[in-house]
């Protein structure tokens, strides 16, 4: 057993009184226990509890404590504990529960660790007691415990968390006991457990001093940094309150003055002002009028204050009887156009036409223009063109995708964040009622439990009734009928049929190699030059290069994908001349490989030299013309059939079966033409498979290729042809004639096969698609045959 001799009853020490050797040690988790201290502690463990009442009752009433170097959170007494503790002496337990406990202990000495001891699973330890020297302190150990005293003074000054506590433990310890005053410091500071560990397994004066003037420097720092943040937060908070009463008392004096008026009045009087220069309609002025007086009576922290602020504000915003002033000049419109647009001749006129009416009549009512084709054509750019030549503001938005009809007339002011259809949207932007609007993508419209915006729209291009157009929001009515509505589509087969009968369509079917070389010069590669940091001095492209990537990398109806491998040679070009400090680069089409790699398209001739059962059609897609080869070969059999792939459609499948029928048909009187089909099985394949195709107009294409196969003669080279084909070898008319006349072009054949009917369509091409085209228009499948094979006879035997 062990006893300290010299323990007084301040209320902060024990008595002097015997400590036992062995003891239970419990585990901390936080920080440790310094001696010297008189604490209420808590256990929310079973097992540590019972081991405190256990202590209570059967060891003196003391316990040890010992911080957790590592926790075990499954068995919270099998932790891994520091060798050095602190010895408690329990003075009474407040409460005791099924799994806690809550008593009061005073802090009486350190220990340290010598063996574990079993005994009946308690965590019983042998151990020895740290005595401190009970002589007076040197004078070296006074100047480091008025060091401490110092830091402590400073820490209080910062952080008055523990002022009183620490000032009441100075108060009783004196310069006589440094260890004691130390373990009483050092059991305040908030430094981590490891380190205030280090203070406990000090018994040396001058080293647990040494150690707790580094802590306590820190906890300096720490409390400094935590004043400068809080110093900086009320000086923010300060510098706002101090601004907002300023600005309050601005407010009052100019009030006074007669300076500035209440927000309310400045407001009602801001929209009065915009009223005067208004010429708004009777409905409309009667509108303002009541909102204005509801205004006046309504407070403006109410909600219903702002929901009518915003709705004055956007009636008073618009263009009402204020119009743009319009250019009547053709000429100059004609330039415009020009000047933007190379080629497109036919289209250029319609819009002129279009214009002079306008002119004319002196107003837009019922004009509506739809300018449908592939995509990369011009079709928006146009838009803004016929805004520019008419001098007009011009606005566009996106209808693709569209699936809310609110987006085209409104959201009810019911709804929180309602606000105007894009069409009272484009007009607040334009601040004008006659601009020009264009209304993208109308063929992608889309359809939603919402609504359809397609059918909202037929009251917008109506010209009977968008004179009196309704928004939900303004719940006004409004005339549009002075704005100029151009849409675009890439097919119209999507677009509604009421819709469609509102609009002028005018069809842009895209461009031949002689204009898209010609556009690259005037307009693809200056832009593209200027957006690249490039001069015209230090790069350029020859005519032959352009012509190669027309037909080599963009074989497309319009510009948009020459336009990318334009900005494709430009980025490399400013590559080469940042790395190798280039100062002029040429492109030509010997070294056009270099900067785009090789070709995409080598050609559309899939074969050298003529072969039975192969022809050449022409085809409409939305991406414009192409042309397409069909092939037919024959399997010797002993019964005939027919089979088609190449991904075709219905339409195209009947195709099949009428051109299979009306061939054989031809037969009849031929015996030898005849067992051909009867003892071969024909197989008809369109090729790149991957790609769906559909449509009537490659059915004299398809019997053709079956006549060649039987007479197993091939056609001539340089031959195209479209045209829908009957029973009775009638050829019917097909649609899509200048698409697939250029289609033919780009692949340089020129003898083309089209339905009698539609010679009227070709005529009305432009000399420049027709220059060097032979045409040929048949009224039925002998005429085909007749210009497929113009020597022999191709009705004898082979």
């Amino acid at each position: 057993m062990n006893t300290d001799h010299d323990h007084n009853s301040s209320g902060l020490v024990l008595v002097s009184e015997v400590f036992p050797d062995n003891i239970i040690v419990l585990p901390l988790e936080n920080k440790p226990i310094f001696p010297g201290l008189t604490l209420p502690i808590a256990f929310n463990n079973k097992q540590m509890a019972n081991n405190v009442e256990f202590s209570y009752k059967h060891n003196n009433k003391f316990i040890g404590v010992a911080l957790a170097r590592n926790t075990d959170k499954k068995n919270i007494l099998r932790s891994e504990l520091y060798k050095t503790g602190t010895l408690l002496k329990i003075i009474r337990i407040m409460n005791r529960e099924e799994d806690t406990i809550q008593f009061f202990a005073q802090a009486a000495s350190r220990f340290k660790k010598v063996k574990d001891i079993k005994r009946a699973d308690k965590p019983f330890w042998q151990v020895t007691y740290e005595y401190e020297d009970k002589g007076s302190p040197s004078q070296e150990l006074k100047a480091y415990t008025l060091a401490v005293i110092n830091s402590v003074k400073e820490l209080i000054q910062l952080n008055p968390m523990f002022q009183e506590q620490i000032k009441l433990a100075l108060s009783q310890v004196g310069m006589e006991k440094p260890g004691l005053l130390m373990d009483l410091v050092a059991s305040f500071l908030t430094a981590e457990g490891h380190k205030l560990q280090e203070v406990l397994e000090a018994t040396n004066l001058f080293e647990r001093s040494n150690k707790l003037l580094v802590l306590l420097k820190e906890e300096i720092e720490l409390s400094q940094l935590q004043q400068d943040i809080q110093k900086q937060i009320e000086e923010k908070i300060s510098s706002q309150q101090r601004e907002f009463f300023l600005r309050e008392q601005l407010k009052v004096i100019k009030k006074e003055l007669g300076l500035e008026k209440e927000g309310k009045v400045a407001e009602i009087e801001k929209i009065e002002k915009k009223i005067k220069f208004l010429n708004l309609t009777e409905e409309a002025d009667k509108v303002v009028k009541e909102e204005l007086d509801k205004l006046r009576t309504i407070e403006n922290v109410s909600p219903e204050y702002q929901v009518t602020r915003t709705y004055l504000n956007w009636l008073t915003d618009l263009p009402w009887g204020i119009y743009s002033e319009e250019s009547h000049d053709l000429v100059e419109a004609a330039r415009i156009l020009n000047e933007q647009h190379y080629g497109l001749d036919d289209v250029k006129q319609r819009i002129l036409e279009f214009i002079s009416t306008i002119i004319k009549r002196g107003k837009v009512s019922g004009s509506i223009i739809c300018l449908v084709g592939p995509p990369g054509v011009g079709k928006t750019s146009i838009g803004k063109s016929i805004a520019d030549s008419m001098g007009r503001k011009f606005y566009r938005f996106s209808l693709g995708g569209m699936r809310d009809e609110a987006e085209i007339k409104g959201h009810r002011r019911t709804y929180i964040g309602a606000m105007p259809g894009k069409f009272i949207q484009s007009l607040k932007r334009t601040e004008v009622s006659n601009p020009v609007i264009m209304l993208d993508e109308i063929d992608k419209v889309g359809v939603s439990f919402q609504g359809d915006p397609a059918a909202a729209l037929l009251e917008v291009l109506d010209p009977e009734q968008n004179t009196q157009f309704l928004d939900h929001y303004l719940d006004v009515r409004f005339d549009l009928s002075n704005i100029l509505f151009v849409t675009t589509a890439n097919v119209l087969d999507t677009i509604p049929r009421p819709l469609l009968d509102r609009m002028e369509i005018i069809k842009l079917s895209g461009y031949i190699l002689e204009e898209k070389i010609e556009i690259a010069k005037r307009f693809l590669v200056p832009r593209q030059r200027n957006e690249h940091g490039l001069k015209a001095s230090e790069v350029s492209i020859t005519d032959a290069a352009l012509a190669k990537i027309a037909d080599g990398y963009a074989r497309e109806a319009g510009v948009r994908d020459m336009e990318n491998q334009i900005k494709k040679i430009m980025r490399k070009v400013t590559l080469e001349q940042t790395k190798k400090g280039t100062k002029k680069t040429n492109v030509t089409q010997g070294n056009l490989p270099d900067f785009l790699d090789q070709p995409r398209y080598t050609t559309e001739e899939l074969y050298k030299k003529p072969i039975p059962g192969v022809t050449l059609g022409l085809a409409w897609t939305a991406m414009g013309g192409a042309t397409l080869y069909i092939e037919a070969s024959g399997i010797r059999t002993k019964s005939g059939a027919i089979k088609q792939t190449g991904q075709l459609g219905k339409v195209m499948q009947e195709s099949v079966d009428i051109a299979y029928s009306y061939v054989r048909s031809l037969g009849n009187k031929d015996k030898s033409f005849n067992n051909f089909f009867e003892h071969n099985f024909i197989h008809l394949h369109v090729p790149a498979g991957a790609t769906p195709k559909d449509g009537p107009s490659a059915g004299i294409t398809m019997a053709l290729a079956l006549y060649s196969l039987a007479r197993n003669k091939a056609v001539r080279k340089g031959l195209a042809m479209t045209g829908e084909l009957t029973l009775t070898g009638r050829v019917l008319p097909i649609g899509g004639i200048k698409e697939k006349t250029i289609a033919a072009r780009r692949v340089k054949v020129f003898d083309l096969i089209f339905p009698l009917e539609n010679k009227k369509d070709f005529d009305e091409l432009p000399g420049y698609l027709k220059k060097g085209v032979n045409p040929y228009f048949v009224n039925n499948f002998d005429d085909v045959i007749k210009i497929a094979y113009p020597t022999g006879n191709t009705m004898k035997k082979n």
